[in-house]
């Protein structure tokens, strides 16, 4: 065991923002922290590096257990280089035998500039150089805080591996949900201050969170049904004043103060758009220099009424300046930009713009619009803050104590208050929630207008793009019809970056050998025979076990027994069918020699 955390309270004012939550973590354990913005995901994080107390409750390291830290705001020294805050507290003859590394890392995570001053990079720089600062370090347990952020494609995919790697433990927050689904053996998510723990990549916990909550829910509707049947047994008085009697209504009002499970509340969107003519916007060989390095080089381009649109590229490479151009916030050297008269656009930049930490949450939406029509009618501005999850109290808070990812709701708030019917948006999934995010999602599939996005988040893209934009080092924009996945399959041999590296294999330099000829051997015969039938037993089973379950009433330790046979024979099921799978592709490939 390399940490454990007991019984961790925390509060802020009358916000309770984590409840006697325990989490121990293992040689091993890769841990992905999730849960709606605001929820305390980072405070958890800093009580577990040990860089903040809790109220109550105890953290432990084991002894020599050498941990490294990257909180989601570093505090660096501003007159300090690359190299000198890399090395920052190590000692020399370290820098010595690991500088050579430090400065590979630092180029592949797009920071060249090694003996450049840290208040001089851009925040992303700074994040990169945090990160390359956490990895290089000598340490047997890794707390990162959104590593991914700041990210491109490439290098997310080179910290991927990395992590995969490591050999230690990792705790990470991140909404990047590919990463999780490649990186994480196990979720953690933090929900109304309670942590829930599956022992799942983000796939897998989805399916387990759907079950744990049907699960709570059919118990709940258990619960009430003999609350209902024991109130009517109470009011009708008891015959008598036994011990019977009395244990019974001790067990009625146990069961009646039980909590019911705690409702989640979920973000809503409604449409907010307005009408958008024939002509949207139209680019006509626009070129765009800073300096001698040419960032646009004659892109044309006529957006649809319904285009959704992903920009990528490598770091630098000009997919912001492609926006802004887009937006008309900066004019090109050459070509031109033109806007149909009914295009309104709403623009979310990767930086957003500076908000008045004096300023009331509602007043700062208010100074926007008072109401907005939507498909579901017409919604003031404290309603339009409620359905993104901002309660009356948090909407007289001062923008500066919400936390950085409830900072950036109110910011996507403040942009479609505007009811765009363009949306150009830079970096949307910095610091959103997974949850925030899916709704994002799904929204923009029913936009009723043009959406642009730039990101780095390939799940994202997928859901959200019909086409990808791939800006180039040099100024060339290449455009692919489909989604992210469908790009990286339509890109040149050549050219394809490997996005999601699989693990790497040493070529040894031997003569290739002859292919053997593929055949089951007996017992993979005999358990290719008899798979399916055994599928369908247990699918039987299940199915029985399940009856049971609704059936059980309030036989508690029935209801466990059942629960448990049921978990084990799902199990099964899993592992069986994992080997049907096998055995038939194997099937397959022995009839294809034929």
């Amino acid at each position: 065991m390399l940490l454990s955390a007991e019984h961790i309270e925390k509060n802020y004012g009358m916000k309770q923002l984590i409840r006697d939550a325990s989490l121990y973590v293992d040689t091993g354990d890769k841990v992905g922290i999730i849960g709606i913005n605001g929820t305390g995901k980072s405070t958890l994080l800093r009580i577990l590096a040990r860089d903040e107390e809790p109220d109550s409750g105890t953290v432990q390291v084991f002894p020599n257990i050498q941990v490294s830290y990257m909180p989601q705001n570093p505090d660096m020294d501003a007159e300090a280089t690359v190299l000198e805050q890399i090395f920052l507290g190590l000692p020399q003859e370290y820098r010595a035998v690991a500088e050579y590394e430090a400065r590979a890392m630092l180029n592949r995570l797009g920071v060249t500039e090694h003996d450049k001053k840290i208040g001089t990079l851009s925040g992303g720089q700074r994040k990169r150089v945090a990160l390359a600062t956490a990895l290089i370090h000598p340490t047997d347990m890794l707390i990162l805080d959104e590593p991914t952020n700041h990210l491109d494609m490439d290098m997310a995919a080179w910290l991927e591996d990395y992590l995969r790697r490591f050999t230690g433990g990792i705790i990470l927050i991140t909404h990047d949900r590919y990463f999780l689904d490649r990186v994480v053996n196990r979720i953690i998510e933090l929900e109304n201050g309670i942590l829930y723990s599956y022992e799942a990549n983000y796939a897998r916990y989805l399916e387990l969170k759907a079950e744990r909550i049907e699960i709570e829910a059919a118990s709940e509707r258990k619960r009430q049904s003999i609350l209902r049947r024991e109130y009517q047994w109470i009011m009708r008085g008891a015959r008598a004043r036994g011990t019977k009697s009395r244990d019974r209504i001790e067990r009625y009002e146990a069961l009646r103060d039980q909590d019911a499970p705690a409702q989640t509340e979920n973000m809503q969107i409604s449409a907010l758009s307005g009408r958008l003519g024939r002509k949207t916007i139209e680019l006509e060989h626009v070129f765009k220099s800073y300096g001698a390095q040419t960032v646009i080089s004659d892109f044309s381009y006529n957006l649809a009424r319904d285009d959704r649109i992903g920009v990528v590229g490598v770091n630098g490479a000009g997919k912001s300046t492609l926006l802004n151009l887009i937006a008309g916030r900066i004019l090109p050297d050459a070509g031109t930009v033109s806007q149909g008269q009914t295009v309104r656009i709403g623009m979310f930049s990767q930086e957003g713009h500076e908000l008045d930490a004096e300023a009331r949450v509602i007043d700062f939406i208010r100074d926007i619009s008072n109401n907005i029509q939507t498909t579901q009618g017409t919604f003031s501005a404290s309603q339009m803050l409620e359905r993104f999850l901002f309660s009356g109290d948090l909407q007289h808070q001062r923008i500066g104590k919400l936390s950085g990812g409830e900072k950036r709701r109110l910011y996507l708030l403040s942009v479609l208050m505007e009811a765009p019917n363009v949306l150009l948006l830079d970096e949307p999934t910095n610091d959103l929630d997974v949850e925030t995010l899916m709704i994002l999602e799904d929204y923009l599939v029913s936009f009723p207008g043009i959406v642009i996005a730039v990101s780095h988040d390939r799940y994202f893209l997928d859901k959200m793009a019909r086409s990808i934009f791939e800006v180039r080092k040099g100024g060339e924009v290449r455009f692919y019809t489909g989604n992210f996945s469908d790009y990286l399959e339509k890109r040149l041999p050549e050219e394809k970056l490997e996005f999601v590296k699989m693990e790497k294999t040493e070529k040894a330099e031997k003569p290739v050998p002859k292919p053997q000829k593929l055949k089951f051997s007996f017992n993979e015969q005999r358990e290719y025979e008899r798979i399916d039938g055994e599928l369908e037993e247990i699918a039987a089973k299940i199915a029985e076990c399940e009856k049971q379950i609704a059936v059980s009433g309030n036989d508690y330790m029935k209801l466990q027994e059942l629960l448990t046979q049921k978990e084990e024979l799902e199990q099964l099921q899993e592992q069986k069918t994992d080997r049907w799978v096998y055995l038939n592709e194997l099937a397959e490939k022995i009839e294809a020699q034929k």
